[in-house]
């Protein structure tokens, strides 16, 4: 077989399959016979031309990354489409140069001509992968246009479906007789879709919810077209087979995120965060009877003694919020622990009475 390269022109070296010898333990090169042709795109399937001219004509000016697109799609269009005999050749070919890598890491002794040979299939074979993969990434652009509008840039729906590719070519088995590209679909399309559930949402889900939110954003556009109005929670829940209680969470995690700085109104001067409580904001009247409860406890605490002043200020942590044991502050005042007890028990019973009493008890309703 002679390969053909990522383009037009044919290789002259012929292709070697290795086998294992009968009596030596070694190995054998046979050559094969078959030739790929100059003009492969000639016997393309019609799904393949499809892929080939869905991808160009998809193509707009009003895309930001169309120019970029564009000569992306003029780089891959340089390398003919592929017949179902090519794909067998070429994946062929790759096993070849595997094993071919293989034994040239791995067998102890080898002659000058047999290394020579290895060398040779080796080379082969990344030409071969080199050229299944390109010759197939028109496709990955057409699958890729099927998930734009969705969060992601175009370019990096290709990137991510590029790397599906990849996988597909390694877990690629010609033997049974699918075509690569039919094969190669699902992993492109699944290279994408985690791509998209891992970058295209401002906060990210994991892939395993996300692909729960696809499944009954479907089924309740599905139950939509089919009822003529929204399903309700239950009617998803029956339809999906989904708890309701996680139909409600699902319907929440679908939602998009909106900018507090999103214009609203006929003018559109406000930003929508001017319009919205923040819940976690204390509302005014709240820090003003705050300020004045401060206000009158330090008057109070001013008309006591001194030392009754340090200890019921140190004990509560009136000054810096951070409340002292007895035996703190028995120890800096040099005072036993039931003596700083029966002054906080003094202070306490002449704020209960008198004047101070009535400064505070409009508080404690």
């Amino acid at each position: 077989m002679i390969l053909s390269a990522p383009g037009t022109k044919s290789l002259k070296t012929p292709l070697y399959f290795v086998k294992p010898a009968t009596n030596s333990g070694g190995f054998t090169m046979t050559k094969t016979s078959a030739t790929t042709a100059k003009g492969t795109s000639s016997a393309t399937t019609d799904e393949e031309q499809e892929v080939d001219r869905g991808s160009r004509r998809n193509q707009t000016n009003d895309n930001p990354s169309a120019d970029l697109v564009r000569v992306y799609l003029n780089g891959i269009g340089k390398t003919a489409l592929l017949s179902a005999e090519d794909e067998v050749e070429l994946a062929q070919a790759i096993e070849v140069g595997l094993y071919a890598e293989y034994k040239l890491n791995n067998a102890e002794k080898l002659t000058r001509a047999e290394k020579r040979d290895l060398k040779i299939l080796a080379r082969e074979g990344k030409k071969a992968r080199s050229h299944l993969l390109e010759a197939n990434l028109r496709l990955v652009v057409s699958l890729a246009k099927r998930y734009t509008g969705r969060g992601m840039p175009l370019l990096d729906l290709i990137q991510e479906g590029n790397l599906g590719l990849i996988r597909a070519m390694e877990k690629f088995d010609y033997a049974k007789g699918f075509k690569f590209s039919t094969y190669a679909t699902w992993w492109i399309r699944q290279a994408i879709t985690r791509g998209m559930a891992d970058q295209s949402r401002t906060i990210r889900l994991p892939v395993h919810l996300v692909e729960q939110v696809n499944k009954l954003s479907r089924i309740k556009r599905e139950m939509y077209q089919s009822l003529g109005r929204e399903a309700t929670n239950e009617e998803l829940s029956e339809e999906s087979g989904i708890d309701e209680n996680k139909i409600e969470m699902l319907l929440r995690q679908s939602r998009d995120p909106v900018s507090l700085d999103m214009p609203v109104g006929t003018d559109e001067e406000a930003p929508l965060g001017d319009f919205i409580e923040d819940a976690e904001a204390t509302d005014a009247e709240t820090a003003v009877v705050a300020s004045m409860r401060h206000s009158d406890i330090r008057g109070v605490i001013d008309t006591l003694e001194k030392r009754e002043q340090d200890v019921i200020r140190l004990r509560y942590g009136l000054d810096d919020g951070v409340p002292r044991t007895l035996d703190q502050i028995g120890r800096r005042f040099g005072l036993s622990r039931e003596r700083v007890r029966q002054i906080e028990r003094e202070v306490m019973a002449k704020l209960r009475d008198g004047n101070r009493a009535d400064r505070l008890r409009e508080y404690a309703l």
